[in-house]
């Protein structure tokens, strides 16, 4: 399956485990990220346009190189292209119009045989200090019911398929291990983007329950930073070793899973 994100950091953010998780499931999933930090909607579609080779080009992670959108649409058979908002413009619907349906127009036409999925974005956490958040009151709670109500317009506009991440970080809030207000981890690493382990992983979860279908539940991948310790000196290898205290405890993941697929199911 190959998966192609026209997004922005937090399609990065989604991006980082779901390869992995979805190779411990059993599922080869191939991704490609067009990305620019904080591109909105508009600017997709004026990059569309203008045929410019404005985005850093990922596949599975890794950076390619400078391409225009349309160059990696025609780049081979994709199952899904996803779509999203910038974060700070995600609880607006009026800034969605009327771009997000003529990129999805321009997908049909040029990737003819993709899905278009609507990748819903989260909400800021409590204490973020985003110049974007007092559109929302500084509030997550409205900034999450305002980006649900907004992307499921969308998605009705254009007749799409939504991956809801947002609503899994909004679940896994209410989790006394992830609820910062009562002293647990916060799942954002700067109070938006997602924390580089639990938070990315949070998101890879629901795009695995999305797009294979499988129960993440029972899927056994845990998620770990590696700390390097220079070269085998016969072999010349890379020496990698798990760092502990940065690996998510066995509640912890219980907790993360359950989150994506109770989003996932909805």
């Amino acid at each position: 399956m190959r998966i192609l994100s026209i997004g922005n950091s937090f399609s990065m953010d989604a991006q980082t485990w779901a390869r992995d998780i979805a190779l411990a499931g059993n599922v080869d999933i191939k991704l490609g990220n067009l990305y620019i930090g904080g591109c909105s909607l508009e600017r997709h579609w004026s990059n569309a346009q203008s045929g410019e080779a404005a985005y850093e080009y990922f596949e599975n992670n890794k950076p390619v190189g400078y391409a225009a959108m349309e160059t990696v649409l025609a780049d081979g058979k994709w199952d899904y292209v996803t779509l999203q908002q910038a974060s700070h413009f995600s609880g607006m619907p009026e800034t969605y119009d009327p771009y997000i349906e003529k990129l999805a127009d321009f997908v049909r036409e040029k990737a003819k045989d993709a899905k278009i999925a609507i990748h819903q974005t989260w909400a800021y956490e409590s204490n973020s200090t985003h110049q974007g958040f007092p559109e929302y009151g500084c509030d997550r709670f409205q900034m999450h019911d305002r980006i649900r109500n907004a992307y499921a317009i969308a998605q009705n506009k254009i007749g799409a398929e939504l991956i809801p991440v947002g609503e899994a970080v909004s679940r896994i809030r209410e989790c006394d291990l992830f609820n910062i207000e009562k002293g647990g981890k916060q799942i954002t690493r700067d109070g938006f983007h997602l924390s580089f382990i639990e938070g990315r992983y949070l998101a890879g979860a629901v795009w695995y329950e999305f797009f294979t279908g499988k129960d993440i539940r029972e899927n056994g991948f845990v998620p770990q930073r590696m700390e390097y310790l220079g070269r085998d000196k016969e072999t010349g290898e890379k020496i990698l070793r798990p760092i502990k205290a940065l690996i998510p405890s066995a509640e912890e993941m219980q907790a993360l899973k359950e989150a994506a697929h109770e989003a996932a199911i909805r």
